[in-house]
């Protein structure tokens, strides 16, 4: 299927729920005075849904591939550290979120493995490429 937008991706949709999963969490008040670590898996979630769009809007397969990755490296830290709040007894009482989060984002890191692997064997080498293509075969 064709994507015209980031918006349409489901990965993308997924990480946006993720990231609106983890601010729920945050908002609670085992996070009070908890500033480094609240910080910290906001900043990781927020990184996996700004990193799939800009890798769908970047110019070659090469800068996407890049920052999937990167993305991808977003959802490996939001599941670190539920692994740590799944330690730590003052968030016992909110387990059950925090596995929710754990597992969408191991959902979305399978999606982004996916996409990347699919990119990784694709003759494109992205949109600038079409485009200088297509602009070199209208001036002939």
């Amino acid at each position: 299927m064709k994507y015209s937008c980031f918006e349409e991706l489901p990965v993308w949709q997924d990480a946006i729920e993720l990231a609106v999963k983890i601010f729920e969490l945050t908002a609670r008040p085992e996070f009070q005075h908890q500033f480094r670590l609240k910080d910290q898996i906001e900043s990781a979630g927020i990184s996996v849904s700004n990193n799939i769009a800009e890798g769908f809007e970047r110019g070659t397969t090469k800068e996407t591939l890049t920052v999937l990755y990167i993305s991808k490296g977003s959802s490996g830290e939001v599941r670190s550290l539920t692994h740590v709040l799944e330690q730590i007894p003052k968030f016992h009482g909110s387990v059950g979120l925090i596995l929710e989060i754990r597992n969408s984002a191991t959902s979305i890191s399978r999606q982004l493995r996916g996409w990347c692997s699919s990119l990784q064997v694709t003759e494109l080498r992205g949109q600038r490429y079409v485009v200088k293509q297509n602009s070199a075969q209208s001036e002939i």
